[in-house]
């Protein structure tokens, strides 16, 4: 196989990585939010749920997790699965795992607030809504910021496990190319090292570009 043959093929598993990428951002950044209020809540059973969700999702590998999302329906229920489930189970097994994670992250920030800041907003007759969404949540955004980015980088790294249901994404097509004949051997991995160095990169770079946006607009 030629070098360009074996950059080709990396390239195109590249597009799974990023949409696993993509899609568990999509999904984990906004349900991490309900989670963390959940999690304080004043309503026990409510809030001992959250607690016992993020304690499994952080407490059990997310290669565990995979396995469960994927094989659980057909196993338990017996039930006939979409051609595409293997992606699905996917993004669905990462999304709930990182939205724990991020719940945590939100959590944090939201707790870091004064509360006096609460009280002032109520002396102005701002509704707890009103409060929380004009008034925490931007100053939330701009505490967590460097957690959230640490996480996102983590996920770059985290989406060559999608492997272990057989989703075929850059690392695994990585694997696949050394193990055919005439391979590049030694040169694929460097290769897609390279790829997922500057994903890494582009996406630490954005995030820091966002933070300082951030604290440029107090």
């Amino acid at each position: 196989m030629s070098v360009s043959a074996m950059l080709l093929q990396l390239l195109q598993a590249f597009g799974i990585t990023a949409a696993i990428f993509a899609l568990t951002l999509l999904g984990a950044l906004p349900l991490g939010l309900p989670v963390a209020l959940g999690r304080m809540s004043k309503c026990a059973p409510l809030r001992w749920l959250m607690s016992v969700y993020i304690s499994v999702m952080r407490g059990t590998p997310l290669m565990l997790q995979l396995m469960v999302v994927y094989y659980g329906p057909g196993l338990l229920f017996h039930v006939s699965l979409p051609d595409n489930w293997r992606f699905l189970a996917v993004i669905v097994a990462f999304v709930i795992n990182y939205a724990a994670y991020f719940a945590e992250i939100y959590r944090g920030g939201i707790q870091s607030i004064d509360r006096g800041q609460y009280e002032a907003a109520q002396v102005l007759g701002y509704s707890r809504g009103q409060t929380f969404f004009r008034i925490i949540l931007p100053q939330v955004v701009r505490r967590i910021l460097p957690s959230v980015t640490n996480e996102v980088i983590t996920l770059v790294k985290d989406t060559s496990l999608a492997s272990v249901i057989g989703t075929v994404e850059m690392f695994t097509r990585a694997r696949m190319i050394v193990a055919a004949p005439r391979s590049p051997g030694m040169l694929t991995y460097l290769a897609a090292g390279v790829f997922y160095y500057v994903f890494n990169a582009v996406v630490a770079y954005g995030m820091t570009a966002l933070e300082k946006r951030m604290d440029h607009g107090r």
